[in-house]
């Protein structure tokens, strides 16, 4: 009888500079920066392993990352091939799990108690894992296999990239963890570890002598960080279901900040388009919409407001014009549209007409009105285009090119 966990932590390497350098050999070996170009504001997304050595990371200002890294190759991240590669990875992880959960689009944690039965065929399968990404996908990965979630996370970092590494019990945590710094714990991020640091706690061996302290101060949080301490998680894995998801939204930040209400409409019908998109992928409705505008001064605010149907771009477009009339009109350096209250549930749903006061169109009709509107601004194909235009760097691309014709 099996009385134990069994799970495997995959964790592709530098995904998105991987899948880049896969696509485009000439890359090979180069310090790769996915993200802004230095010319432009915004952050690292990822970077290679080579760009790493100059100090770049993942969410540094793309200005600190082209000050450490001149010489380095920038490129903006292509989300839609990174999704399509991501389900190319799951189904390869699917051979596997009996439950998987998705951290990101390059990351899972596999649940394969029962599928494997023991260590020694869940090695098997993590190694199998590695050769079919290797060779199906031209990609490689960090596997850990071990007898908790953190573990297994911890295990597949250890040996990054291309790694592979076990952590069958609790009693290998703590011999492998007891003498390394606070910040390696799960959950333990740079504020609580400076907490920590203040009360003279510095490695994990500081968190098991001072359990008591800990948890005094520290509350729940400080029982969870006492727990992993002692290599104690019993948390499962989760399978995802897309209706799970909080909530579907797209942002752009500007190159330069915009004053002109009228573009600031223009790229929200693009920005609704973009999550009307993504929610029929995900087969999801739903209840409330959001608005959200970042001002030249750095402040952000968002809008919401509840309606029964939210998954339409021409409803999301409407309502949050509708929120914008509503806050202050001032420089704005970026413009995000979303929608909440997410379900899978895809029975009748009401339209724009079946809720507001007055007479509209229909959805669609305003769909349509506005691509039209948007070629004869823009002298842009919309319409024919607007499968493309709402994904990836297209998007951006789309709204800086009408950004620079409102100047």
């Amino acid at each position: 009888m099996i009385n134990r966990q069994i799970i495997i932590h995959v964790d592709m390497d530098a995904f998105y500079a991987s899948v880049e350098t896969r696509d485009d050999p000439s890359l090979r070996g180069k310090p790769l920066i996915i993200g802004a170009l230095p010319s432009e504001r915004g952050v690292v997304s990822t970077c290679s392993y080579e760009a790493r050595k100059y100090g770049v990371h993942s969410a540094m200002s793309i200005k600190e990352a082209y000050r450490l890294c001149p010489q380095g190759i920038y490129m903006h991240p292509n989300f839609y091939k990174y999704r399509n590669v991501s389900e190319q990875l799951r189904a390869i992880w699917n051979d596997y799990a009996v439950k998987m959960e998705t951290v990101a689009l390059d990351e899972a944690y596999l649940d394969v108690t029962y599928s494997a039965g023991d260590f020694e065929r869940a090695g098997e399968m993590a190694r199998e894992i590695k050769t079919r990404t290797r060779n199906e996908l031209g990609l490689t990965c960090s596997v850990g296999v071990a007898y908790s979630k953190t573990a297994a996370k911890t295990a597949s970092e250890e040996k990054k990239p291309d790694g592979y590494f076990e952590i069958p019990t609790a009693q290998d945590f703590v011999a492998l963890m007891i003498d390394r710094d606070v910040r390696s714990l799960y959950t333990v991020g740079a504020k609580t570890a400076e907490k920590l640091n203040k009360l003279g706690i510095y490695t994990i061996r500081d968190i098991q002598q001072r359990k008591d302290e800990i948890r005094k101060r520290f509350g729940k949080h400080g029982c969870l960080i006492t727990d992993l301490a002692f290599g104690i998680d019993d948390r499962k894995v989760i399978a995802y279901k897309p209706e799970d998801t909080k909530s579907i939204s797209r942002e752009i930040t500007f190159q330069e900040d915009v004053n002109d209400r009228q573009l600031i409409e223009d790229v929200l019908f693009l920005l609704a388009l973009s999550v009307e998109d993504r929610a029929k992928r995900r087969n999801l409705h739903g209840g409330g919409v959001t608005l959200k505008l970042t001002y030249a001064d750095m402040r952000s605010i968002t809008r919401s407001r509840v309606i029964p149907s939210a998954e339409n771009a021409g409803v999301i477009y409407r309502e949050t014009t509708r929120l914008l009339e509503e806050v202050e009109h001032s420089r704005v350096r970026g413009v995000g549209a979303g929608i909440y209250n997410l379900s899978g549930d895809s029975g009748w749903q009401m339209t724009l007409d079946d809720y507001l006061e007055e007479p509209t169109a229909g959805t669609q009709q305003i769909i349509e009105n506005k691509l039209k509107e948007l070629g004869q601004r823009y002298h842009l194909d919309f319409a024919g285009n607007k499968d493309k235009i709402v994904r990836g760097d297209i998007l951006y691309r789309t709204a800086e090119y009408m950004r620079k014709l409102h100047k």
